[in-house]
C-alpha cells in the first residue's frame, strides 16, 4: 500500500536551513513551493536521499515528520484508523497537487500520508 518515504524537518528559518543543507552539506534543491517568492516548503536531494524542509513554528528549534507516499490517501488513512492510529488531519487536496493527511506513530511522531493527484 505504501510506496516511498522521506523525512521532513519543520524549521523556524527556512532560508538558513536551506543554506546549511545546500551550501554546507552539498544537497541540491529539487522542489520548491511556491515556485515564486519566499518558499514555504523545499525538497533537497543528496545522491538518492531526499529531505523536506518546511517553514513553520517548530518547537523547540526544529521538529520531525515522516512523509509516506501511497496510491490512495483515503484508503491508507482508513486502514491506519482501523488499527487504532490517531488521525490528526483528515485527507484533503492540497494546492500543489497532492492529497494529504496527518497521523501519529505510537511514539507521537507525525506521519504525513500523501498521494499524488496531479497525474
Amino acid at each position: 500500500m505504501f510506496t516511498e518515504a522521506f523525512p521532513i524537518l519543520t524549521v523556524r528559518d527556512l532560508p538558513a536551513a536551506l543554506g546549511f543543507y545546500t551550501g554546507l552539506l552539498g544537497f541540491q534543491e529539487s522542489y520548491r513551493f511556491p515556485d515564486q517568492g519566499e518558499p514555504q516548503f523545499v525538497t533537497v536531494k543528496l545522491g538518492h536521499s531526499e529531505l523536506g524542509l518546511g517553514a513553520g513554528p517548530a518547537e523547540p528549534a526544529a521538529s520531525f515528520s515522516l512523509c509516506v507516499y501511497t496510491a490512495d490517501c483515503d484508503a491508507a488513512v482508513e486502514k491506519l484508523r482501523a488499527a487504532g492510529t490517531p488521525v490528526l488531519e483528515e485527507p484533503s487536496d492540497q494546492p500543489w497537487g497532492e492529497r494529504m493527511a496527518r497521523v501519529t506513530d505510537p511514539a507521537g511522531h507525525e506521519i504525513v500520508i500523501v498521494a499524488r493527484t496531479d497525474g
